[in-house]
């Protein structure tokens, strides 16, 4: 286990352990939270390559990939399907029952559902999936209510450092290192 993961209680390992899916939010996790706008009117966003070289890997050993995001933005769309995301929707602000809609066609218990979120709009899901976890940076009333605080921020690695704690819960993350060390 890296070191960086070896003082996690046995409770968030195992409800880590149990996850099938990871649905991040994406202004404040997978961005840092910024928006740039330029004269013409166009949005820019800041991804974390490393954020998203790991949803490769998730979805190799099984685990499914999508966002939930309350703003809508070409961008995110974009980026979103680059990584080949199972889903994402766009202007979302009941993101609860939208959950609940996907995991009636997935056939996933919301126990087996992790979820990132750094803000208001995400405390719903945050209180009632499985694993619940936010980047460093995120709001302090949610920090107060997850499972597991991340040391990187929004948009600087926090989406990569949770799901390899969902895949070293699982047993999965040191073949992946290996394949790299041979």
């Amino acid at each position: 286990m890296p070191k960086y993961f070896s003082n996690l209680s046995e409770g968030i390992k195992n409800k880590a352990e149990r996850i099938k899916l990871i649905v991040t939010d994406v202004d404040g996790v997978l961005t840092d939270g910024g928006i740039i706008y330029d004269n013409n009117g166009l949005e820019y966003k800041k991804f974390n390559v490393k954020d998203g070289f790991i949803v490769q890997y998730l979805k190799k050993n099984g685990i499914l990939v999508g966002a939930l995001t309350g703003r809508n933005s070409k961008v995110v769309e974009l980026r979103c399907e680059e990584l080949n995301f199972d889903f994402h929707y766009q202007g979302i602000r009941d993101k609860f029952r939208k959950l609940e809609e996907i995991l009636d066609v997935l056939e996933i218990d919301i126990t087996e559902v992790a979820y990132i979120g750094d803000d208001l709009l995400d405390l719903p899901l945050i209180k009632k999936v499985g694993f619940s976890a936010c980047p460093a940076d995120a709001a302090p009333h949610i920090r107060e209510h997850v499972d597991f605080i991340s040391v990187q921020g929004g948009g600087h690695g926090a989406f990569r450092e949770i799901s390899e704690l969902i895949l070293e819960s699982k047993g999965l993350l040191s073949s992946i290192i290996e394949r790299y060390l041979n």
